[in-house]
């Protein structure tokens, strides 16, 4: 059923969450995980909505096709409790916006079902500056991530 992983691949979060940190995935970058789901502060930016989160399954799936009811539920959970806690401590965030992509017209990159959620600022053109975007170093990763962090450890 509509699948594109290629054949022998290594997907970079099921290897991560196994133990094999990256210049593009640290620990560090986690700001909320459980026993279904990892949300972890994204390595590419776009231009003008730096610190977006990525939220995944922890269970390998490809994409929105393969996933079961339970483990979607979960990811939606924890992007709503993401997108709430971007709202409330991102300066200037004047919103949010969620993104999940399946299969290469769709715009999928990586083989494993995730969902991003973007801090918006007024006339940040996020759509347009689809192609404006970069890689960042972990030091301004742990930035946004400590935010997050410490947004949620004040809910407790």
């Amino acid at each position: 059923m509509f699948y594109h992983e290629p054949d022998n691949y290594i997907c970079p979060f099921c290897d991560w969450l196994s133990g094999n940190e990256t210049e593009y995935k640290q620990n560090s970058d986690i700001v909320y995980q459980n026993d279904f789901v990892t949300a972890f502060v994204s390595p590419k930016w776009w231009v003008n909505n730096p610190g977006h989160v990525i939220v995944i399954s922890n269970n390998h799936t490809e994409n929105l096709y393969g996933i079961s009811e339970k483990e979607l539920t979960e990811v939606y959970k924890v992007v709503k409790q993401i997108a709430i806690a971007i709202r409330n401590s991102y300066k200037d965030c004047t919103g949010t916006s969620t993104r999940q992509h399946n299969e290469p017209a769709g715009n999928q990159d990586v083989w494993h079902f995730h969902t991003h959620v973007f801090p918006r600022y007024e006339d940040d053109n996020l759509y347009q500056n689809h192609n404006d975007k970069q890689f960042v170093e972990s030091s301004r990763r742990k930035e946004y991530a400590d935010i997050l962090k410490g947004y949620f450890a004040s809910q407790v």
